[in-house]
């Protein structure tokens, strides 16, 4: 069954509020094989929203809107759904009983205006919603379904998951279920993982493969859609095997898995210990670290060494260094990397220094370049990057490289 989602709100489309709502709707969907093609955010307008809900109709199977259900003027779903299927407007005396012990039951007059959420379109069937005041709604129609949840988040998932989901699984025959993994990777770019899967990629049915660059990294998703979760699992195995023959040694992990994830799991089952040396970063690499459960066992400290002074002071950075070379460079990186090592007596320690941007850079130095450095027992080993993205997307990727050199430095010593 093809599902169209219409989220309606002038608030979405100016941005003010993340639009959470579809992505929660659209796993929920997905995962009990209901096929979520399509997704339209439109605001708080009778014309546009009218024209947005007959063709949702010609293309849907199953139109599912969020918002619009609440009691002023500016919510208008319900009476645009309703005129767009030609059912008139009934009051529904059990939600309007509802509506008024809730307010009853805080001590409040009820406003006039709520009775109209109490207004139904003829024929509806009616998703309580125990968590507001504005039910979820249902009409068919000529084979289509709509359905109509409210806006606010905590009252969408409640009819969804408790009413609208159970609805739709008594309704239509068993859909399947549609399941995914995801493949994290690492050292390698979107363009040569897109390169190095092709041919699988142009023949691909089910499971399909789709390649996304995000937050710093490359993930490849694997969805199969399958009779049974079993069954899925089993066509997402077979592409996996696939997939990891040609790109093994980028893949670092799946599904939750992170890199801090990853590397706090190498340091804890080693024993091993870790300091940071932060400059251009300025403590995020620490802090995603942190986010690991467990950290303290092999965290013992970093130090967020901005300028020369710190460098110099409490990392013992030389000042022939900094002068002769620069502080973004391989000596400085080195030097940090070793001088965070000794300062927290760890097996390794980690020195980063670059220009974020996006300005202090030069022709020489550009904005985006970045050193790293590993520092330990046996030696110290530093690597040059060079990032295109904005500040915080700088700082990110200089974060990731960071614990992928250290994950390297595992794979050499270990």
């Amino acid at each position: 069954m093809v599902v169209e989602v219409i989220n309606t709100g002038t608030e979405l489309l100016l941005g003010e509020i993340l639009n959470t709502n579809f992505q929660y709707l659209s796993k929920a969907l997905n995962e009990k094989g209901f096929d979520v093609l399509y997704q339209t955010t439109v605001g708080d307008n009778e014309q546009r929203l009218c024209s947005t809900i007959k063709i949702a109709l010609s293309r849907a199977d199953i139109v599912v809107t969020t918002g619009g259900l609440g009691p002023t003027r500016g919510d208008i779903t319900k009476e645009i759904v309703a005129a767009v299927l030609e059912r008139p407007l009934e009051l529904h005396q059990p939600t309007l009983d509802k509506i008024t012990r809730f307010f009853t039951n805080r001590g409040i007059k009820m406003p006039e205006n709520n009775v109209k959420q109490a207004m139904i379109p003829q024929g509806a069937f009616v998703l309580q919603n125990d968590a507001g005041t504005a039910p979820g709604l249902v009409l068919e129609a000529e084979g289509k379904i709509v359905v109509m949840l409210p806006g606010p988040p905590n009252e969408m998932k409640h009819v969804c998951m408790e009413k609208m989901l159970p609805f739709l699984e008594r309704h239509f025959e068993q859909q399947g279920i549609i399941h995914s993994k995801v493949l994290r990777l690492r050292g390698i770019g979107e363009s040569s993982v897109a390169e190095k899967l092709d041919d699988i990629i142009m023949s691909q049915t089910n499971p399909t493969i789709a390649i996304y660059a995000r937050q710093g990294e490359i993930i490849i998703r694997i969805t199969a859609k399958g009779s049974n979760f079993e069954n899925a699992e089993a066509l997402i195995a077979e592409m996996e095997t696939k997939v990891k023959a040609r790109l093994k040694s980028n893949i670092y992990g799946a599904d939750n898995d992170s890199l801090a994830v990853k590397l706090g799991g190498k340091l804890a089952g080693t024993g091993s210990t870790i300091a940071f040396a932060e400059s251009c970063t300025g403590g995020l690499a620490s802090s995603m670290l942190t986010d690991v459960p467990g950290s303290s066992g092999y965290l013992l400290g970093s130090v967020v060494s901005y300028s020369n002074m710190a460098k110099v002071k409490v990392l013992g950075v030389s000042e022939e260094s900094l002068k002769d070379y620069g502080a973004v460079s391989e000596q400085v990186a080195c030097e940090m990397a070793a001088g965070v090592r000794n300062l927290f007596d760890t097996t390794y320690g980690i020195g980063i220094t670059g220009i974020a941007g996006p300005g202090g850079g030069s022709e020489e130095k550009p904005v985006g370049l970045v050193y790293m450095a590993i520092a330990s027992e046996k030696e110290t080993v530093c690597q040059k990057y060079k990032f295109a993205g904005s500040r915080t997307e700088n700082k990110l990727r200089s974060v990731l490289a960071a614990f992928s050199l250290a994950l390297d430095k595992f794979k050499e010593e270990i």
